[in-house]
């Protein structure tokens, strides 16, 4: 049989899982939005190893697959998601607080010994081993637990919580990081604005909160089976197949392909921003890091009205689809990526916000649409192993993305020796790049309703596939 499936989800149950993604939000600011700032334009260190670092969870995001099609085929201690998302989880919380740790160190004026970049990449070795386990495993789990009618506005909602999230990590790390004028704190050995046990204090109460987040949201999500309800192997004749075998069957199918393309080249490209926005504000514009620890509030806050208006329009309008709301965010981003370029390149920092609110607009839509596909083309009774592939997809090109777009600066800088053409090319760059993931989704036809997809759960894999994607 597949995954346990309930029959309902209310809408209490569903902003209750949301919370889970509200600690995600957290994590990606504290990992992408503070702990980068502090490390490239704070304490001085080349963007190319820290974008490495940082992207270490995307390059590992192979595991994704893994353990998507092992809670697909295998039950452990009752449950079929709920081992991994937690285990995961719970590797997550203890690196943010060991980074925070050997950081603060750094930032007292202690050199960066190899012990201590060690200990650096091991914490964040250890969150990107925790994303991978707990991030395919977690869209499963909603799978499994929402009727097929309740996907979309499940998904709608968890995206507005990891929305919530960017917003709420933005606004609470920002006051957690005051400047050590505030605090009547002066460091003399780094020109910093916080002091480094105020730093310190960020990442333990982060890894705390999110952590509290992540067990609290899914507690009774997923009901135990009892041994005796157990599936056997000859109960599930969708496990049969090779993990090969099914993502062959992925690419050899022109509608999958052009998708993988599209999520490749919108996934890189968007978060080519990702490394880089927050010390771009501090190196063109001198802008401190209070001020753009608050970035991730700002366009957070507007992707959640994007995404709600727009999950609101879909309700009413059936043309509203995943498609388009895709198109309507890829375009919106190509927008943004040219406005970002132009403060760049002019030095004019009265850009800098209408970006901002662009790319929450364009970032919820796009999210929602594509998060929505990812749903409607994954198999009936292979939901764990498909959400695992696209996963993949998605975390190996931000992981490219996240990375070169660190890359693609320094080298610019190097080249051109500028702050503002450096920048403002890496912005070009992104542009250009959405507009190629914007032709591969034009080529990519609208799936089916999910509905078919379970008519045809006891069918072939090749019928069960084309059911998911005609």
């Amino acid at each position: 049989m597949s995954a346990q499936q309930e029959p309902n989800l209310s809408v209490g149950r569903n902003l209750k899982i949301g919370l889970f993604h509200l600690g995600s939000g957290m994590a990606d600011v504290i990992s992408t939005g503070v702990w980068n700032r502090i490390m490239i334009s704070d304490l001085g260190f080349s963007a190319t190893p820290i974008g490495l670092l940082v992207a270490l969870r995307y390059f590992l995001a192979p595991l994704g697959v893994w353990a998507g099609r092992m809670s697909d085929c295998h039950v452990i201690a009752g449950y079929r998601r709920l081992f991994w998302v937690w285990l995961g989880r719970a590797m997550m919380a203890l690196s943010i607080l060991t980074l925070g740790l050997t950081t603060a160190h750094i930032a007292r004026g202690n050199p960066a010994t190899p012990v201590i970049w060690l200990a650096i990449t091991l914490s964040l070795l250890l969150f990107s081993l925790g994303n991978a386990f707990s991030g395919s495993t977690f869209l499963a789990l909603i799978y499994d637990r929402a009727a097929i009618s309740q996907r979309g506005r499940a998904v709608g909602i968890v995206w507005t919580f990891l929305l919530l999230g960017f917003t709420v990590g933005g606004v609470l790390f920002g006051l957690l990081l005051p400047s050590s004028a505030e605090e009547g704190v002066v460091e003399a050995a780094h020109s910093l604005d916080f002091s480094p046990d105020t730093l310190q204090n960020l990442f333990v109460i982060g890894a705390l909160v999110m952590g509290g987040l992540w067990l609290f949201s899914l507690l009774g999500e997923e009901r135990r089976l009892p041994l005796d309800a157990r599936p056997s192997a000859a109960e599930a004749p969708e496990v049969r197949s090779s993990l090969f075998d099914d993502l062959k069957l992925a690419w050899t199918n022109r509608r999958t392909r052009f998708f993988f393309w599209y999520l490749a080249l919108s996934m890189l490209f968007a978060f080519s921003q990702d490394l880089i926005l927050e010390p771009f504000a501090g190196d063109v514009f001198g802008m401190e890091a209070r001020i753009t620890n608050r970035f991730a509030a700002y366009w957070g806050s507007m992707a959640i009205l994007g995404t709600l208006v727009f999950l609101w329009l879909s309700r009413r309008y059936r043309r509203l689809t995943n498609t388009v709301m895709a198109v309507v965010g890829v375009a919106v981003l190509i927008v943004t990526f040219a406005l970002f370029a132009l403060s760049s390149f002019a030095e004019i920092r009265g850009l800098v916000t209408p970006g901002l609110i662009l790319l929450g607009v364009g970032l919820g839509v796009w999210n929602v649409g594509t998060l929505g596909l990812m749903m409607d083309m994954s198999p009936f009774g292979r939901a764990g192993t498909f959400l695992g592939f696209w996963t993949l997809v998605v975390t190996l090109a931000r992981g490219l993305g996240v990375s070169g777009g660190g890359i693609l600066r320094d080298a610019a800088v190097k080249l051109v020796g500028d702050f503002p053409v450096s920048y403002g090319l890496v912005f070009a760059v992104g542009a250009a790049g959405l507009g190629a993931a914007l032709w591969a989704l034009s080529r990519v036809r609208a799936p089916a309703p999910q509905g078919e997809q379970a008519a045809q759960s006891e069918a072939s894999a090749e019928q069960v596939f084309a059911a998911a994607l005609d």
